[in-house]
């Protein structure tokens, strides 16, 4: 029989500074597999927008992934500075682009930490480029040694740093079961304005909005500022996530396949 398939966005880099490269992180293709029972694809982030039907034709599910790159300022109206960089233009393109036609289409969406933010912005709404730097904010930057420099351990970096509540009576409440959780915090960016049809599911201790859903989304259509592809294997909550978008995935397969 054959195995839905999600696909996953990619990110732009430069090897070595000579060479352009594709790559996403293999937590996100291994959680895809293992709790999701799909075959993950990776979805190329130098694509055209004409691509972008095509791809949805091919794929079952979106998975819009973390990346170290900002949402260009451009999109939600702040002037660009260099303090906000770094950007991948081409997957801005791409992603945006993919989350609209996701909805359009029926077509399951899960957005991870710049993948939420990509989300809002397609739906026209804003960010704070950098949310910790706003009176009364936590930190919610990745953790950095005294010299600057990204902490070398990845249990340190992916570590819970924070709360979740979790609206009551809300899509999330319903799949993790709690109305509070703990989670880990690695980004810049956070919501500012919502998008249109943009619900909060989920809001940390100091106000920045942390998970969302899309009203009226026939297909599950989710987004999350924290980091949960990096351990569901031993996160409950976590691993909630990811197979509720393994249902949604699952169902739109059969439907899609007549099954």
């Amino acid at each position: 029989m054959a195995t839905p398939i999600v696909g996953v966005i990619s990110n732009s880099h430069l090897l070595e500074g000579c060479t352009k490269v594709q790559f996403t992180v293999e937590h996100n293709l291994n959680a895809i597999i293992n709790f999701c029972e799909a075959l993950p694809l990776i979805v190329p982030s130098n694509l055209s927008k004409n691509d972008i039907n095509t791809v949805i034709d091919a794929v079952d599910g979106i998975l819009l992934t973390g990346s170290r790159a900002n949402v260009h300022p451009t999109h939600y109206g702040v002037t660009p500075d260099p303090a906000y960089e770094p950007y991948d233009e081409n997957r801005d393109t791409v992603a945006l682009a993919l989350a609209l036609a996701c909805i359009e289409r029926q077509v399951p969406i899960f957005g991870i930490c710049r993948g939420l933010q990509e989300i809002n912005v397609a739906f026209g709404g804003t960010l704070h480029p950098e949310v910790s730097d706003l009176p009364g904010r936590l930190n919610h930057r990745a953790p950095r040694l005294d010299n600057g420099k990204m902490h070398p351990d990845p249990k340190v970096i992916f570590g819970d740093r924070h709360d979740v509540i979790l609206t009551p009576g809300g899509l999330f409440t319903k799949i993790v079961n709690k109305r509070k959780i703990r989670v880990n915090s690695l980004h810049c960016q956070a919501i500012n304005k919502l998008g249109n049809r943009i619900i909060v599911e989920g809001i940390a201790e100091d106000g920045t909005i942390e998970a969302i859903s899309i009203a009226g989304s026939s297909a599950l259509s989710i987004g999350i500022q924290w980091h949960a592809e990096y351990n569901p294997q031993i996160n409950p909550i976590n691993s909630s996530l990811f197979k509720a978008f393994g249902r949604s995935i699952e169902e739109r397969f059969r439907k899609k396949n007549n099954l």
